[in-house]
């Protein structure tokens, strides 16, 4: 097994709850609450570490919910690296209506980071070993919106580069190159384009154009209920989604990642880990809040995508 590390520039103490109905001014007694580690780095290592990959979280902590944090990864037995900020860590929600089975996700901004913080954790990243460099998850305030650009010089050859990030963070990450997957969901790649893309031809254009412009060598173009694409050099692949009834939306993507993520660290193809994570993506959505996916649903739910 290959070794991942994954950085989280804007962690969160993710809160997940059941209430029989969200109203206004109205006290609402919530149930089932549970907490996790989260952002978009952390769930791909919590993900990597359920399926026994090898894996090192790297993230941006600070205050007095820093140390809720640190805690919480602890408990899921994650290796992890914290870099100190004097924010405060942000806690997000999501709150399960039981009346109507909407949900609804309160998601903060986050701390504003200091250059001397975010210098420090460039310096941190200096000389990192590893075999799979995992950049996702929004840049927090004060960050430079080429901050994964920098990383990706600075690994140069040493790590293969996965990307998830939205907005200018992520063309001015692949404007520089040398990234070798890609993993933005419509609406990104929209944004990157700056043009609505309505069909599949569309969206394999732009995928096929950031392929031949060496900004990625693969391109995983994440549609919800629609599925997934994927666009390499070595061919094109389509899945449609997998039809389950959707509890929660939260780290779906995240689980798609992180699922592929092991799968090309354990040495399975492209395609194999675009399957792996289609399946991922799925398990999340039949989990409750916070949960991501379970190994087990992800086995089960490989069937049911053509080879």
């Amino acid at each position: 097994m290959k070794t991942i590390v994954t950085l989280t520039l804007n962690p969160a103490i993710d809160g997940s709850c059941d209430a029989p109905r969200v109203r206004p001014t109205h006290k609402i007694r919530t149930t089932n609450t549970r907490y996790d580690p989260g952002g978009g780095g952390i769930n791909v290592a919590r993900v990597v570490k359920r399926f026994g990959g090898n894996v090192r979280a790297i993230y941006l902590a600070g205050g007095a919910t820093g140390g809720v944090l640190d805690g919480l990864l602890d408990r899921d037995s994650i290796v992890r690296t914290r870099i100190d900020i004097a924010g405060h860590t942000r806690i997000s929600q999501a709150v399960h209506e039981l009346e109507t089975g909407l949900e609804y996700r309160f998601v903060p901004d986050g701390p504003e980071v200091s250059e001397s913080e975010w210098q420090a954790c460039l310096a941190a990243m200096d000389g990192l070993d590893c075999n799979y460099l995992v950049l996702s998850g929004s840049l927090p305030r004060g960050v430079p919106v080429d901050f994964y650009a920098r990383i990706v010089v600075q690994t140069g050859s040493d790590a293969r580069i996965i990307l998830d990030t939205s907005g200018p963070a992520l063309r001015r990450t692949l404007e520089g190159g040398g990234i070798f997957l890609v993993k933005p969901s419509r609406g990104e790649l929209e944004l990157f384009a700056d043009r609505k893309l309505t069909d599949d031809e569309a969206l394999l254009q732009v995928a096929r154009d950031i392929v031949a412009s060496g900004m990625a060598v693969h391109v995983a173009v994440t549609l919800g209920h629609l599925g997934a694409l994927l666009v390499s050099a070595e061919g094109e692949l389509r899945l449609p989604a997998i039809a389950v009834d959707v509890r929660s939306a939260v780290g779906a993507g995240d689980s798609f990642l992180g699922a592929a993520t092991h799968a090309l660290a354990s040495g399975q193809s492209i395609r194999e880990a675009f399957r792996r994570g289609l399946a991922a993506g799925t398990a999340a959505v039949i989990s409750p809040g916070t949960g991501l996916c379970q190994p087990t649903d992800v086995e089960r739910l490989l069937g049911q995508i053509r080879p």
